[in-house]
């Protein structure tokens, strides 16, 4: 998974409405972010040979993958300073 840090903003809204402390809270934050960073190649595979333990077939692994993959959040790319800065100034 990939190292994520989580916005103060959005732990102490997750401890604030579920009763976690704000240590688990931001705990729980960082996984979700972390899952849903994950690269779609590194996704795909780890996808696939967990449906192939249950004895699915390609096409059918390939079919529920190809969905979950609309489903999913997308990870931005990494920017450079310059790109960023391209955002905002055109």
């Amino acid at each position: 998974m990939v190292a994520v840090r989580a916005d103060p903003d959005l732990v102490d809204h997750v401890a604030a409405t579920t009763g976690l402390s704000p240590a688990v809270a931001a705990r729980v934050v960082e996984d979700v972010l972390a899952f849903q960073a994950e690269p779609v190649a590194d996704y795909v595979r780890r996808r696939h040979a967990h449906l192939k333990t249950y004895g699915l077939r390609n096409p059918e692994i390939f079919a529920r993958i190809s969905e979950e993959l609309g489903q999913r959040l997308v990870a931005a790319p990494e920017l450079s300073e310059r790109q960023l800065r391209r955002l905002v100034y055109g």
